[in-house]
């Protein structure tokens, strides 16, 4: 089969592509036709080696496609089955195993590349505006990269839950989407200084929580836009890291509170998985979430989409086509 392989880390130079066997599914595992993978910023952080892994490895964490194999003792699963997944890695390929414990059906209404597109994203959008802050109505929150992938999401779950959003991008183009999204307010962070704006929307009240997914570069100004006892959600760094912090600062600051979630804490049972998959895929058939597939690459082009993420030269969701 046709995969791409890393090899040694570094830029996205060192995708290659390679012709290898396809992998067998082990006991508990399910092997699928992969349709489409989709291209996130933790894979670019796992090549870099900012995330070890051991070498070689095929990126690639979340998929859609056709189950052709059934490893021994799986059950809820049989050959020819829509199916999607995030967490495991190797979707970067033509063929990859998955747990069966991470294997979702894709509902009938719902394409390949829907679902390559909604799973880590809209898992994503889901927990930090459900659970890592309980969004409450009325609200006013701030969600950088709002043209993003998960900012789009994110924007749209915001506002079904009553939430008034302010939203930063980069370009005009950007602010275009985000608005479509629902934002009601955008800040072009190119021109504009954020956390000015932010006081002047607020009043100077500060805002109960930011999601911030950009880091290195937006980290202390978040900080600064929150109300006492606010909550900045760090769920990203295309930026880079965030440099060593002093927590007594957070005092000085109101009482914040800081946290770095993950996706894989927020799914740690099979219920709250499915719970949170049968939201979005829902929402996905019913029109409420609107996705923007704009960016589709075949599989040699991995390295110019992973490109074009950190570049922030994509909007929405981007695809690799298997």
């Amino acid at each position: 089969m046709r995969a791409i392989q890393i090899f040694k880390t570094g830029g996205a130079e060192v995708l290659e592509i390679v012709e290898i066997p396809a992998p067998v599914a082990g006991a508990g595992q399910v092997l699928v036709r992969v349709e489409a993978s989709g291209v996130n910023f933790i894979d670019t952080y796992l090549r870099e080696g900012r995330y070890p892994a051991p070498l070689p490895f095929i990126p690639g964490q979340e998929a859609a496609g056709v189950v052709v194999a059934l490893g021994e003792g799986v059950t809820g699963f049989r050959e020819g089955d829509r199916v999607a997944w995030t967490g495991t890695r190797g979707t970067y390929a033509e063929f990859a195993c998955a747990p069966a414990s991470d294997l979702l059906h894709v509902p009938d209404g719902v394409s390949f590349e829907q679902a390559a597109a909604a799973l880590t994203q809209g898992l994503t959008a889901h927990y930090l505006a459900c659970d890592t802050y309980a969004i409450q109505r009325g609200d006013v929150v701030l969600v950088h990269a709002g043209a993003g992938g998960v900012g789009l999401l994110l924007t749209q779950m915001a506002r079904q839950l009553g939430a008034i959003v302010i939203a930063t991008v980069s370009t005009g183009e950007k602010a275009v989407l985000s608005r479509e999204a629902g934002a009601e307010h955008v800040i072009l962070y190119t021109q504009q200084d954020f956390r000015e704006e932010v006081q002047k929307i607020t009043g100077g009240a500060g805002l109960p929580v930011v999601y911030d997914s950009v880091g290195k570069t937006t980290f202390e100004d978040s900080l600064k836009c929150l109300r006492p006892r606010g909550l900045l959600a760090l769920y990203g760094a295309s930026s880079g890291a965030v440099p060593p912090f002093d927590l007594i600062r957070l005092a000085g600051l109101g009482s914040l509170y800081v946290t770095r979630p993950t996706l894989k804490d927020y799914m740690q049972t099979r219920e709250e998985l499915e719970r949170r998959a049968n939201d979005v895929f829902g929402w996905v058939m019913s029109g409420a979430l609107k996705l923007r597939i704009e960016h589709r690459y075949p599989l040699e082009q991995a390295a110019q989409a992973q490109r074009d993420l950190e570049g922030r030269k994509t909007t929405g969701k981007v695809l690799l086509t298997i």
